[in-house]
């Protein structure tokens, strides 16, 4: 019997199978659809997209790379036209990102609460339901406070209610110093704000959906939750395919379109951690 025989017929049956799998995965990639969606730590860290984004990808067929970061990153990444899809949370920054001519328009999508999380044995006394008296309270007693400090949406919502606490001039920035010795800026995620705040008994500014799904709570608990200015909307933008024709412009007018309709908003309503559900969609009130 002929070895060589065999031999060449295995080389081309090898031959015959690359050329079946090199096929398969070029026709794939030729179908196969993504757009790269800036948005901010708490979507990503409370779960959120891990739950949404399968749910879009099975209505569209559309893949999502979410590059998840501060809202003032994020914000610049879509300036420079490396994201499709803006998904933040700083209402006034993303008005003026349209403004701007960066988008044609802003949709709400969902909204939730910001919470002061701190030890339970709250030294300064700052539970209750208003946020300005217990940032008053924090910065009066030099207590430890950890602020995120990267232009986030939560650090844009955290410097404006410290302007709101009458320790710097109206309309005037509060210099650290007047938050009180125990303030600190981590440059840092809500997720590792969290973990700095539970090894060193801080208060921190956190967003509810991050809080509930945070694991190292050690002895911290929300002490302050219902002032109305701790109302934390969310908000979804195409990014302008006029600045930027190279984009998916397409593919994320899709996504925008399928999160603000009913699918998309009972799908965010369906998100619960421990039966308490994180985010509340109000597109379609809007």
């Amino acid at each position: 019997m002929n070895l060589l025989f065999f031999k060449h017929r295995g080389n081309a049956g090898i031959r015959a199978s690359l050329a079946v799998a090199v096929f398969f995965l070029a026709t794939g990639a030729a179908h196969a659809e993504t757009i790269t969606m800036a948005s901010t730590t708490s979507t990503e860290q409370s779960g959120l997209f891990s739950h949404l984004l399968p749910a879009f990808k099975k209505a569209s067929d559309i893949d999502i790379k979410v590059v998840a970061v501060g809202t003032g990153q994020a914000i610049d990444m879509a300036k420079r036209g490396d994201a499709d899809v803006l998904f933040v949370h700083d209402t006034a920054a993303e008005e003026k990102f349209v403004a701007e001519g960066f988008s044609a328009r802003r949709y709400p999508v969902m909204y939730n609460d910001f919470v002061l999380v701190g030890p339970k044995a709250d030294p300064v006394a700052a539970k209750g339901g208003d946020i300005v008296a217990a940032l008053k309270k924090i910065a009066a007693a030099n207590a430890p406070f950890v602020s995120r400090g990267d232009k986030s949406g939560t650090d844009a919502a955290e410097r404006r209610l410290w302007t709101q606490t009458g320790v710097a001039e109206a309309g005037q920035p509060v210099p650290n110093e007047r938050k009180g010795t125990g303030y600190k800026e981590c440059g840092c995620g809500m997720g590792p704000a969290l973990n700095i705040a539970a090894s060193s008994g801080g208060y921190v500014l956190a967003d509810r959906g991050t809080w509930l799904s945070f694991k190292n709570r050690a002895d911290l608990a929300v002490l302050v939750e219902g002032d109305k200015r701790l109302f934390n909307q969310y908000g979804v933008m195409v990014v302008s395919p006029t600045k930027f024709p190279s984009l998916n412009s397409k593919g994320a007018q899709k996504f925008v379109d399928w999160v603000i309709s009913p699918a998309g908003q009972q799908t965010i309503a369906a998100y619960k951690i421990g039966g308490e559900q994180l985010f509340f969609p109000n597109a379609l009130a809007n």
